[in-house]
C-alpha cells in the first residue's frame, strides 16, 4: 500500500474530482508546474495615479468602498497564490489540503473586506449608450482609444477625474467619487487579465451612490473571484487576475504557510487590531502621506472636528487593514514554491485555523463586517453580470464550527463556466440568468445547519476516510530529487502515515 501511495497520489475514485485530467496538479513532473503564477491586479499602480481628494471620501463611504480604500495595496507571494491555486478544484469550489477541504466564504469576504454580502445581486444591463452614461454619471465622455469594447482605460479615468477643481460642486464631486470607485473595482476588486480596463456595466450601479451600498458587493466579489480560481486551476495558464489580495490573506488568517509575523515595535508593540489603525497610521506605512491626500493629520489637511468624527464614524476598518503593518518573516519562510507545497502537502490538523475570527479580533470590526451573519451559510447561486458561481458552506461546515459529514454531491456546472462576456459586450445578463437571481433572492431560506464540533477529526472520522479517497493526496512526487536544491519528505511521510493506519 506505502510503494503504490508512494507512485500515485491523484484520487483513488475520481466520481468528485472529474477535472482531474485536466487540473494543473496533474502537471507535476512537468517543467510546466515549476512556474509561478502571475497575479495581474493593479491596485499599487492605481493608488500612485489617483490620490483621493478628502472631499470625495464620504461619497466614497456612503458607497461602502472606503474600507477597501484603506486596505490598499499589500504585496504579493507569488509563490503562495501560485501553491493555493494547484489546490483549488473548480468541482467543488474549494481548496482541497489534507486537513480537508476549505473555502473563502461570504463570511470571509464580509470580515476581511467589509462589503456588503446580502442585498441585490450586481448584475443588469450592458446595453446602454457609452457617451450618454458617461457623459451623465462622470461628466466626461471617453475618446474611442480610451475604450475596449465596453470597458475603460483606467489611467484615463485618473487622468480625467481625479482632481476635481477648486469649485468643484456637489454634482462634480460626485462624478469624481464615481470615477474613483469604478477604477477600484477594475484595479482590485474585479480586475482582469491585464488590471487597466474596468467594465463600464458597474457605472449604472454607482447612479445613486447610497443605493449602490445596499447591492451584494461581497457576493459579486467571490463569485469573480470562484470564476478566476476555476480557470486559472486548468490546464497551462500562466497568470491569474480577479481579487488576489482577498486569496492571500484569506491563507494568512487560516493557515500557516507563507504566513508573515506581525514586526513588534514601540508604534505596534502587539498585533494590531483594525480599529487601532488611524488614517494617519495606514498612510504613514503605505507611504501616502501628502499635503492634500486622504490621510495625515485632521490638521494638515484642514478637515474639521465634526467632519473628521463623522467619516471616522462611517469607515471602521475591515479585519484586512491588520495587515497593513511591519511584517517579518523570521519564524516562517517564504517565496518559494517548492517548499510551500511541501509544507502543503505535510499539513497537520492543527496547523489550521478553522475559526480565525473569534475574540476581540472581531469585537471592534465595523458592523458592515458583522451585519450579515445570517446568509454566511447559505447554499446559493453567487453572481457578478455574466458569472454564476455556487456558494458551497455545506462542504466547509468546521469553518463555521460545525460537525463535518460526507457532503452531498454536487454537480460542476460545465455550462456556467463557458457563459463569459466575450463578444457579447451588449447583454441584458439580469434577463439572461433571472432563474439564478430568483435563487439569490431566496437565499435566506437556504442555510446549511449541523450539529457543533466537538475537538479536531480523527485520522478514521468517517469524513475523513471519505476524503482521502476522492482527493489528490499530495501534490510533488516523493521520489522527486533534483541536485542541489530542497528535497521534499512530505509524500514520503504521507505513505508512512498510510501504512501505519491502513
Amino acid at each position: 500500500m506505502a510503494f503504490s501511495v508512494l507512485h500515485d497520489a491523484d484520487p483513488l475514485d475520481r466520481s468528485v474530482l472529474v477535472l482531474q485530467d485536466r487540473h494543473r496538479s496533474n502537471l507535476v513532473d512537468t517543467e510546466q508546474l515549476q512556474q509561478v503564477l502571475h497575479p495581474r491586479q493593479q491596485m499599487r499602480a492605481f493608488l500612485s495615479m489617483w490620490r483621493m481628494d478628502r472631499r470625495i471620501r464620504p461619497y466614497v463611504t456612503r458607497a461602502g468602498f472606503y474600507g477597501i480604500y484603506r486596505l490598499g495595496h499589500i504585496m504579493i507571494d507569488w509563490p503562495l497564490i501560485t501553491c493555493l491555486v494547484e489546490r483549488w478544484r473548480p468541482e467543488t469550489h474549494t481548496f482541497h489540503v489534507p486537513a480537508g477541504e476549505m473555502t473563502i466564504t461570504l463570511q470571509d469576504v464580509a470580515i476581511i473586506l467589509g462589503l456588503r454580502i446580502d442585498g441585490p445581486a450586481v448584475t443588469g444591463t450592458c446595453v446602454f449608450d457609452v457617451a450618454a452614461l458617461c457623459g451623465e454619471l462622470l461628466g466626461v465622455i471617453p475618446p474611442a482609444d480610451a475604450l475596449r469594447g465596453s470597458a475603460l482605460s483606467i489611467r484615463w479615468l485618473c487622468q480625467r477625474l481625479s482632481t476635481p477643481a477648486a469649485d468643484a460642486d456637489e454634482v462634480a464631486l460626485q462624478q469624481s467619487a464615481r470615477g474613483f470607485i469604478l477604477a477600484l473595482l477594475g484595479s482590485f476588486l474585479f480586475a482582469d487579465k491585464k488590471g487597466v480596463h474596468v467594465h463600464l456595466c458597474f457605472l449604472p450601479l454607482l447612479r445613486d451612490l447610497m443605493q449602490t451600498s445596499t447591492y451584494s458587493w461581497g457576493g459579486a466579489v467571490l463569485a469573480h473571484t470562484y470564476r478566476e480560481l476555476c480557470r486559472d486551476s486548468l490546464d497551462r495558464r500562466r497568470g491569474i487576475s480577479g481579487c488576489i489580495t482577498l486569496i492571500q490573506l484569506w491563507s494568512w488568517e487560516r493557515l500557516h504557510v507563507g504566513r508573515p509575523d506581525f514586526r513588534r515595535s514601540a508604534a505596534y508593540p502587539a498585533p494590531p487590531l483594525p480599529h487601532a489603525l488611524h488614517d494617519d497610521d495606514v498612510d504613514v506605512i503605505a507611504g501616502d502621506v501628502a499635503e492634500g491626500v486622504d490621510g495625515g493629520l485632521a490638521a494638515q489637511h484642514g478637515v474639521d472636528d465634526e467632519h473628521r468624527a463623522e467619516v471616522d464614524a462611517d469607515a471602521s476598518l475591515p479585519l484586512g487593514c491588520r495587515w497593513r503593518v511591519p511584517l517579518t518573516r523570521v519564524h516562517n519562510p517564504s517565496g518559494v514554491l517548492l517548499l510551500y507545497r511541501d509544507q502543503l502537502d505535510a499539513q497537520t490538523p492543527d496547523q489550521v485555523l478553522w475559526q480565525p475570527y473569534i475574540g476581540e479580533l472581531v469585537d471592534q470590526l465595523p458592523d458592515i463586517c458583522l451585519a450579515d451573519q445570517h446568509i454566511w451559510r447559505t447554499m446559493s447561486p453567487l453572481i457578478c453580470f455574466e458569472i454564476i458561481e455556487f456558494h458551497r458552506p455545506e462542504r466547509v461546515l468546521r469553518q463555521f464550527g460545525m460537525h463535518q459529514d460526507i457532503p452531498p454531491a454536487c454537480a460542476y456546472e460545465q455550462e456556467l463556466h463557458r457563459v463569459d462576456a466575450r463578444g457579447r459586450h451588449q447583454k441584458d445578463w439580469q434577463t439572461y440568468h433571472g432563474p439564478y437571481i430568483a435563487l439569490w433572492e431566496t437565499r435566506a431560506g437556504r442555510i446549511i445547519t449541523a450539529r457543533p464540533m466537538v475537538g479536531g477529526m480523527d485520522f478514521h472520522d468517517p469524513y475523513m476516510q471519505w476524503y482521502r479517497r476522492i482527493t489528490r493526496r499530495f501534490m510533488t512526487p516523493p521520489l522527486h530529487r533534483d541536485d542541489m536544491r530542497f528535497h521534499t519528505s512530505a509524500g514520503s511521510t504521507h505513505a508512512l502515515v498510510s501504512f501505519r493506519h491502513g
